[in-house]
């Protein structure tokens, strides 16, 4: 065990919350064990331990997450994905492949999401001079897991005018006759961040193409926006 994963064991267990760890695990379906630590006091405990390794070589930052998400508790799962976080300018564009095969274990909503930030951010950074990682991300859009397809639908979140409208579009028609609701969902939420820069184009995309959308996806990316079927 490294050691890093022994100082976080030492440094969360005497946090836990045991009532709070059964709403935090009611709240997520009963899917996940928590020991019961919210966000903020999460972070407050485990970022001086994790900064160190910010920037480390990516082998050791891939053997670290992996003995992170080998531990049962979820707080262990989300120290994992804010030392990937930090560590996002520094990760090669063979960590993609990784992120994607990670988002797949103890997999659900919360962990795939912040995988997707992780992932997408790293394909913006690496796209110009590695451009294997569009490769990658047009493939997942069509990947038997439905969660590493959400990753494809999200991984421009937040790239405003750095967005592939092109992209974007043509993954929310691919994805539009699933009856996934976490693919559903995920199509509402990529065209609304969207439309926080460019509601014209996501105006003029629903108008032509919302009848193609579940009434979810219409719902969430029209939500803040006029003028649109």
């Amino acid at each position: 065990m490294h050691i890093l994963i022994a100082q976080l064991d030492a440094a969360l267990r005497p946090a836990a919350d045991l009532q709070r760890a059964e709403k935090m695990s009611a709240y997520m379906q009963h899917q996940l064990c928590f020991l019961g630590i919210q966000t903020p006091a999460r972070r407050a405990l485990s970022t001086p331990l994790l900064r160190p390794y910010y920037r480390a070589d990516f082998a050791e930052i891939q053997n670290l997450v992996l003995q992170l998400w080998g531990q049962r508790e979820r707080e262990f799962h989300y120290c994992a994905i804010d030392l990937l976080g930090k560590a996002r300018r520094y990760l090669p564009a063979s960590a993609l492949p990784f992120l994607l095969e990670l988002a797949q274990q103890h997999a659900w909503w919360d962990s795939v999401d912040g995988l997707a930030d992780v992932a997408g951010d790293l394909i913006r950074l690496q796209r110009q001079e590695q451009p294997q990682v569009l490769n990658q991300i047009e493939q997942a859009v069509q990947h038997p897991s439905f969660w590493i397809r959400r990753i494809a639908m999200l991984h421009q979140c937040g790239w405003r005018a750095e967005t592939d409208s092109e992209r974007l579009f043509r993954f929310a028609l691919m994805l539009a006759p699933e009856q996934e609701f976490f693919i559903r969902k995920a199509i509402g939420w990529a065209l609304r961040d969207y439309a926080r820069h460019a509601p014209q184009q996501v105006t003029q995309f629903l108008n032509l193409h919302g009848t193609q959308l579940s009434a979810l996806s219409r719902r969430e990316a029209a939500k803040h926006l006029p003028d649109t079927i």
